[in-house]
C-alpha cells in the first residue's frame, strides 16, 4: 500500500488554474493544500501556448506598426533576436520558479501523474514512486486540454502548437491546418519569421465564432503579410514518407504531401491548429464511477471539482484562471463558515486574438444576441473616424462594434479590431458585468486623443432615444 498523505485539497494540474485554486483554497486559512503535476509547474500557457506566443507577436506588430508610420525608420523583425525573446520569457522551461512560489504560500508540491483511485483519493505515481493523497475536502481536477489530430495526419507526425511556439527550426514552406485563434497568430509569426505559409481552411471564413468583420478583416491582413490563404478547402489524406521524432520545434522528418478537395499543397512541415479537447483521459474517472462526460456536464459529487480547459468551459487562461478563484475562495470561505456571497449570473468572457491587427471580443455577438431573442441595435465605427486610434499608424485598420438591447439600453457584446484593441476591451467588460446601461455610458468622458475616444463614436452612433436619460 503506498504511502498516504491527506489534505484540505487536491489539485491536479499546476498550471495557472491548478496554481489559482490551490492559492485561493488556503489563503487566510489553516488548510493544507497539495499541488501534483506531471509536466511542468506553470503549465502549458508558461512554457508552450500564451506566453512564448505573445512573445514572439509583439514584436512582429511594432515592426508592422513602424512601417506605417510617417516619420519612423523602417524597422524588421530579426529571426534570431525574436527567438531569443521567446527564450528569455519561457526561462528556459525551468519551473524551479513556480515551485518556490507555490511552496512560499504554504502549498505542497507533488511531481507525477495523478489520477483517482476512490472517493478524496489520488495516487501519484512519480520518480520517487507511487505516493497516495487524501482530501478531506476537495479534489480539484485542472488538467488542461490537448490538442485534436485529425485521422489524415495521424501517421505524419505534424507540429502541434508546442512546436510552433517552440520553433528552432524554421521551415521554408508550412501548411497549416485551420481557421482559428491558434492558426491565425502562428500564421503571423511564422511568416515573419521567414516561412512561406499556406493556411487551409475548411470554413468560408476566419475565426469562427467572431463578428464576420474581424475575420474578414484578418483575412486581409495575412494576404498582405504574403500568406496563402485556401478558405472552402477540406483536407482528405496526408502524405510523409519520412515521418521522425526529431524533437518539439523542428522539422519532422521529409517533405510533407497535403492532399486537399483542391488539389495537393507540397510543404516541408504541416501544423495542425484544429482545436483541443479536455485532458481527462487517464485520470482515474472510472474508479469514482464516472467518465468525461459527467465532467463536461457537471454531474459531479460535492467534493470533486473542475476547472479551466478541463471543464469544457472557455479555454481561456484568464477564464481558467476567474473559475478557480471563486471555486477557491468557496472552499476557504466554508471552511471558515463564512458565506462567500453568489456569483454574478452571465460573467461574460473577454478574448484578445494577437493577430496583427488584435482582435478582441467579450459578450455576444449580433448574430448570438438575436438568436437569444434580444431586440439588438448595433453600432459600429472604423478606427479611422476616431483621431486616438488613426494616430497608432497611418493606415488605421480596424473598426469597432457594440450590440445593445433596445429595452434595456444594456451592452451586450463588444468587437474591436485594431492596433493594441485588446487594450479597449476591459471597459466593454466592465460595462457589461456592471450592467451600466448606455445613457450612462455616454457620461464616461474617454481622453483625447486616445484609442478609448472610439467609445464616444460608438455612444454616438446609437438612436438618440438610447442615449438619453431614461424617464
Amino acid at each position: 500500500m503506498p504511502e498516504v498523505h491527506e489534505y484540505d485539497v487536491v489539485v491536479i494540474g499546476a498550471g495557472p488554474v491548478g496554481e489559482n485554486a490551490a492559492q485561493y483554497a488556503i489563503e487566510d486559512t489553516d488548510l493544507t493544500a497539495a499541488l501534483v503535476e506531471g509536466e511542468l509547474f506553470g503549465g502549458e500557457c508558461s512554457y508552450w501556448a500564451c506566453i512564448p506566443s505573445k512573445a514572439l507577436l509583439r514584436p512582429v506588430a511594432v515592426a508592422d506598426a513602424t512601417a506605417h508610420l510617417e516619420g519612423v525608420g523602417t524597422a524588421e523583425v530579426e529571426p534570431a533576436g525574436l527567438l531569443a525573446r521567446r527564450d528569455t520569457w519561457v526561462g528556459g522551461r525551468d519551473d524551479s520558479g513556480q515551485v518556490t512560489w507555490a511552496e512560499g504560500l504554504g502549498i505542497t508540491t507533488v511531481r507525477g501523474h495523478a489520477r483517482l483511485v476512490a472517493d478524496r483519493e489520488v495516487e501519484v505515481d512519480g520518480v520517487d514512486g507511487t505516493q497516495r493523497l487524501r482530501a478531506r475536502r476537495a479534489v480539484v481536477i485542472a488538467t488542461g486540454s490537448a490538442p485534436v489530430v485529425p485521422a489524415p495526419f495521424a501517421d505524419v507526425r505534424p507540429w502541434g502548437s508546442r512546436d510552433a511556439t517552440a520553433v528552432t527550426e524554421v521551415p521554408d514552406r508550412l501548411v497549416i491546418i485551420g481557421g482559428g485563434v491558434v492558426a491565425c497568430e502562428a500564421a503571423t509569426w511564422l511568416t515573419a519569421l521567414g516561412s512561406r505559409v499556406t493556411l487551409v481552411v475548411r470554413g468560408a471564413g476566419l475565426l469562427e465564432g467572431q463578428e464576420p468583420f474581424a475575420g474578414t478583416m484578418i483575412e486581409a491582413a495575412l494576404r498582405a503579410k504574403g500568406v496563402d490563404l485556401r478558405l472552402s478547402t477540406s483536407v482528405t489524406a496526408c502524405h510523409r514518407s519520412d515521418a521522425r521524432d526529431t524533437g518539439v520545434g523542428r522539422v519532422h522528418g521529409g517533405p510533407v504531401t497535403v492532399v486537399t478537395d483542391h488539389g495537393s499543397i507540397e510543404a516541408d512541415e504541416v501544423l495542425v491548429a484544429t482545436g483541443r479537447r479536455p485532458r481527462l483521459d487517464d485520470l482515474g474517472l472510472d474508479a469514482v464511477g464516472l467518465g468525461p462526460d459527467d465532467v463536461l456536464d457537471g454531474r459531479l459529487p460535492d467534493w470533486l471539482h473542475a476547472v479551466g480547459d478541463a471543464s469544457g468551459e472557455a479555454p481561456l487562461t484568464h477564464w481558467g484562471k476567474y473559475r478557480a478563484r471563486v471555486l477557491g475562495d468557496r472552499i476557504a470561505s466554508t471552511a471558515r463558515g463564512v458565506d462567500p456571497g453568489p456569483v454574478p449570473e452571465d460573467v461574460p468572457v473577454p478574448q484578445v486574438v494577437f493577430t496583427d491587427p488584435q482582435v478582441a471580443r467579450v459578450g455576444l455577438t449580433r448574430a448570438e444576441a438575436v438568436e437569444a431573442g434580444h431586440d439588438v441595435v448595433v453600432a459600429k465605427v472604423p478606427f479611422d473616424q476616431v483621431a486616438g486610434a488613426a494616430l497608432l499608424r497611418d493606415d488605421a485598420p480596424g473598426a469597432a462594434q457594440l450590440v445593445v438591447d433596445r429595452d434595456s439600453r444594456l451592452v451586450l457584446g463588444a468587437t474591436f479590431v485594431g492596433t493594441d484593441a485588446g487594450q479597449l476591451l476591459h471597459a466593454a467588460t466592465v460595462a457589461i458585468t456592471g450592467r451600466v446601461p448606455v445613457h450612462v455610458l455616454r457620461h464616461a468622458v474617454p481622453s483625447f486623443p486616445d484609442a478609448s475616444e472610439v467609445w464616444l463614436r460608438l455612444l454616438e452612433e446609437l438612436p438618440h432615444e438610447l442615449r438619453r436619460a431614461a424617464g
